[in-house]
């Protein structure tokens, strides 16, 4: 029985203290400051602040990570708007060169048609003239739908860039250098001359008034 009461009084210490130490743990969690040292608080803040330094510089990196990424593909982006622009460019400008190429290659021919049907309207060749007419428009269609522009300024001031002026004659009832006759036809393509015109010029008539330029 002795033993008994010992073990006893031996349990119900044991629980006193286990009840202690309860009572110890949620005062320390309730009142943390309460039951650290300054020197444990300081550090305890210390480190929690370090935490939130931590998350705050991982996420100025992520976002200047991110930022950096925009920049490249808005730079990708100009960059391959730009390759396309050129290439574009390039295909149009090789397609007109080859088209201008062709067109001068013709022109020859379209000389000889038209000197064909100057002889057989002047020698009474009328169904030379009627088959070779023909062709020759069809000729000519052909080109104009590529671009191609006649230069046959008859009557026109004379444009040193579009003609080239092979002769002159005295003409008063015209200002001067007025195309009198074309010799031969230019021809151009776009903004660029192909062949001049070649042409005879007025002279002797009155002075060609400058076009005044009007201002928008």
């Amino acid at each position: 029985m002795a033993r008994s009461e010992k073990d006893k009084a031996a349990a119900a210490d044991n629980t006193r203290k286990a009840v202690s130490s309860e009572e110890e743990a949620t005062t320390a969690v309730n009142n943390p400051a309460g039951t650290l040292s300054d020197e444990a608080a300081a550090e305890a803040i210390i480190e929690a602040a370090a935490e939130v330094i931590d998350t705050a510089a991982l996420l100025a990196s992520v976002e200047a990570e991110l930022q950096e990424w925009k920049d490249k593909y808005l730079r990708l982006h100009a960059e391959w708007d730009t390759y396309r622009r050129r290439i574009s460019e390039q295909r149009a400008a090789e397609k007109a060169s080859a088209t201008e190429k062709l067109v001068e290659h013709l022109l020859p021919v379209i000389d000889d048609f038209e000197r064909t049907i100057d002889y057989a309207a002047k020698n009474g060749e009328t169904g030379l003239l009627s088959g070779v007419s023909a062709v020759h428009v069809k000729l000519i269609t052909a080109l104009e739908k590529e671009g191609v522009e006649i230069l046959n300024p008859t009557g026109e001031a004379f444009h040193a860039l579009e003609c080239q002026a092979v002769t002159t004659c005295e003409d008063k009832s015209v200002p001067e250098e007025t195309v009198a006759d074309v010799f031969q036809k230019g021809y151009k393509m776009g903004k660029k001359i192909l062949r001049p015109a070649m042409v005879s010029v007025t002279v002797g008539g009155p002075k060609r008034e400058v076009p005044q330029e009007t201002s928008e």
